[in-house]
């Protein structure tokens, strides 16, 4: 049975180093995108550590799918800055992101000598790990965010919409969507729950004037940084203000920043088209955000003075307004959660995050990993693997990863 977060738990605060190490380990082993991170992050710090309760964390995600940028770092920096303050948010961040952002550096230099059946594979068999872990996600929310019939009607209308729309706002609009039907149809919020809300709410260590300025200063970037390159343009603020404006007008996670990095990247000629999709196929590979593709293209570009100031430029831009919008929200977040309204137009978020989940699972996530019965097979071990037997995510990765070389070595 799943254990309840305590008041003792939740109000226990710890180091900037305790969070750098348990970051670190989900940065070396979180397949799968922000999908499964989402799933990566709940049985970590909600079930196995209990840094925060079910309703803190899935009100989170819910505030994470609103806001632009990648939602599983912005998840990560506030669950570190609820543990350890703003040493805590940092370490949260270096410890998720700098493993993936290192990997992919080695596969920029190594790219040319790679290849053949084996690292085939390694890449297919870690896809797999993603249909596994996103499936336990979509399993594990359902359940908890979809308890009744408004919610799971929700949860079907988000997948309905999303079949049909095509836009690179769909995202957005589902989450919209989900947030006015909450607040017409969840509104069931008693006046004893709110209060036990209000006990169990946990500080963020961010207050309203830290917010205020992180908001200004998103936007002093997003539109002083074109000024400033009407003046000077060099390479430098031109790839920062690239990734920047990336990163800020991304609605819905990695895959979404793909054709807003196509037409920065592509079409300026800074990369080229091989070189962009080898880079975008290891960023699917390798754990960790999808938005650490950013210092792949960074560090593979000419111009920039070197290829660690472009991968730092290119990196510190697209996950900067994502971090500065939740720092900018967090404080108000906590205000605004307990009350009715919001309770409401929170549960018909979360719903609608389950839809998305559901959504993300088949595609790209299930169609770019399965293709025969095999990989099924390997799959659906792995998904049993983590949900009946509470194996750990590292084991199921390797399992998985060599389970895919075996297949690519005797087909």
């Amino acid at each position: 049975m799943e254990k309840s977060v305590s008041t003792s738990d939740q109000r226990r605060s710890g180091s900037a180093f305790e969070v750098l190490s348990v970051f670190l380990k989900l940065g070396l082993t979180s397949f799968g995108g922000p999908v499964a991170h989402i799933g990566y992050f709940r049985r970590e710090f909600v079930e196995r550590r209990r840094w925060l309760n079910d309703e803190t964390f899935s009100d989170l995600v819910g505030l994470c799918q609103f806001l632009p940028g990648p939602a599983s770092s912005q998840a990560g920096f506030s669950i570190g800055l609820l543990r350890a303050g703003w040493l805590g948010g940092i370490a949260a961040w270096c410890g998720f992101t700098l493993p993936s952002i290192a990997l992919l550096i080695v596969f920029a230099i190594l790219a040319p000598s790679m290849g053949g059946p084996v690292g085939g594979g390694l890449i297919h068999g870690l896809k797999l790990v993603a249909v596994a872990v996103v499936s336990q996600a979509v399993w594990d929310m359902a359940r908890r965010l979809c308890p009744d019939h408004r919610r799971a009607g929700i949860a079907l209308g988000t997948i309905g919409i999303l079949a049909v729309l095509t836009t690179v706002y769909a995202q957005l609009i589902v989450i919209v969507m989900g947030a006015l039907l909450g607040i017409a149809l969840c509104r069931t919020t008693t006046p004893k729950t709110l209060a036990a809300a209000q006990e169990h709410t946990q500080e963020f260590h961010v207050s309203r004037v830290a917010g205020a300025i992180a908001l200004i200063l998103f936007f002093v970037l997003l539109f002083g940084l074109p000024a400033v390159i009407a003046f000077d343009s060099t390479r430098a603020i031109r790839v920062f203000d690239a990734f920047y404006r990336s990163g800020a007008m991304v609605f819905g996670g990695g895959h979404v920043v793909l054709p807003l990095l196509q037409q920065e990247t592509l079409a300026t000629g800074w990369v080229s088209s091989n070189d962009f999709l080898a880079g975008y196929g290891a960023a699917q590979a390798v754990p960790g955000p999808l938005f650490t593709f950013a210092a792949f293209l960074g560090w593979i570009m000419t111009g920039t003075q070197g290829h660690a100031w472009g991968a730092l430029l290119a990196t510190a831009g697209i996950f900067l307004p994502g971090l500065l919008l939740v720092l900018a929200a967090l404080p108000y977040w906590q205000a605004l959660r307990a009350r009715p309204s919001m309770a409401a137009m929170l549960s018909g978020v979360n719903a609608a995050v389950v839809g998305l989940l559901a959504t993300a699972l088949y595609s790209p996530v299930w169609t770019s990993a399965v293709h025969d019965k095999s990989d099924f097979a390997i799959a659906v071990a792995g998904f049993f693997l983590l949900t009946r037997w509470k194996n750990p995510p590292l084991a199921v990765v390797v399992l998985c990863a060599l389970a895919g070389v075996a297949e690519s070595v005797l087909h």
